[in-house]
């Protein structure tokens, strides 16, 4: 059970409970909390930018769970936000993910994943490896490349091959004598959907059952892990009686909805058109051909919502070159005279 109380205008979350003593911890919003509405998703990209992407305290606690830096890495935390961001999924540079400096510079990625992406693991590479690339101004010298950390949450299973744990370190090391690369490159999986139901005891292994948390009631338990998951829960909470949040977060999750039925649409309607046009030639090769109009199909919608020739390209699977003849083509026909 939550408790307010409006003349403290305080939440007050139960924290643990020893011997049928409730203990309870305050967290203080600039309004009383009542949560009136369904509480919004921390899977939801957006939600979980402004969780973690606003308040270091809870980045901190999140990422000390993850990772093994030592303490006074986290003393000095300074998020960093490459890109401006729109307020709605359709602008061209909306980034939802979160880029972080330690205290000595090294840099941490965090990102969430609900959808399959196709070729997520080249993806993950070209990320980790373009955050170590764009340090070295030119004529810098190597040694100021600092350590890069790729942290990648994923609501679906990318280590298909291993069932069991939710958990995937990387870091370059010798297969055959064991020796490890300098420690200047670490990749995390963690996946949601292989969270096992018990708990394992973990730090965490709380603040992901907080991110697969669905309804009120699972927050409030989640809340007594720690005092720093209480006040995830109590932010989460607040954005989700504003409104203007919940905008956001539903515009996100209605373009995500509506991505994935648009690419599911379109790759069955090109699949059926190349098995068609393919018989001729086998079964294999209209396959193929299908597969290759669907994804033409895909980019086309998409160009003509104004989405970005480099994103197209991404979940397209198409080289960057294809897209932007493809975007050329559909200018040209908009234009007048055509």
């Amino acid at each position: 059970m939550v408790l307010k109380s409006k003349e403290l205008r305080t939440l007050i979350i139960p924290f643990k409970q020893v011997k049928n003593k409730t203990f309870y911890v305050k967290i203080l919003p600039e309004e009383p909390v009542y949560m009136s509405r369904p509480p919004l998703s921390a899977k939801n990209d957006a939600i979980f930018k402004l969780i973690f992407g606003t308040r270091l305290d809870l980045l901190k606690a999140l990422l000390q769970s993850v990772l093994d830096l030592p303490p006074e890495e986290y003393s000095h935390l300074v998020i960093v936000d490459p890109h401006s961001r729109g307020d709605y999924p359709e602008d061209k540079l909306s980034v939802f993910d979160i880029k972080v400096h330690t205290t000595t510079g090294k840099i941490i990625h965090v990102e969430i994943q609900v959808d399959p992406q196709s070729h997520m693991w080249e993806r993950i590479l070209f990320y980790a490896t373009r955050l170590t690339t764009e340090q070295l101004k030119t004529g810098a010298p190597y040694q100021e490349i600092k350590k890069v950390v790729s942290i990648v949450i994923l609501d679906w299973d990318l280590t298909k091959e291993d069932r069991n744990n939710y958990l995937h370190r990387f870091r370059l090391i010798d297969e055959r004598t064991g020796y490890r690369f300098p420690d200047l490159m670490e990749i995390v999986i963690l996946e949601l959907t292989k969270l096992p139901r018990d708990s394992d005891g973990t730090a965490l292994y709380n603040w992901l059952k907080f991110l697969n948390a669905k309804t009120k009631e699972e927050l409030e338990m989640i809340a007594k892990a720690s005092p720093e998951i209480a006040q995830a829960v109590a932010v989460i909470m607040e954005l989700s009686e504003d409104e203007r949040t919940r905008l956001l977060a539903e515009s996100r999750e209605k373009y995500r909805r509506d991505e994935e039925a648009r690419r599911d649409y379109a790759f069955q309607a090109g699949e059926q058109k190349g098995l068609e046009k393919g018989l001729e030639k086998g079964l294999e090769k209209g396959r193929e051909e299908g597969r290759e109009e669907g994804r033409l199909e895909v980019a086309k919608a998409a160009l003509q919502k104004s989405i970005s020739p480099e994103y197209v390209a991404s979940f397209t699977g198409l080289s960057l070159e294809e897209v932007k003849a493809l975007a050329a083509n559909i200018t040209a026909i908009q234009e007048p005279g055509h």
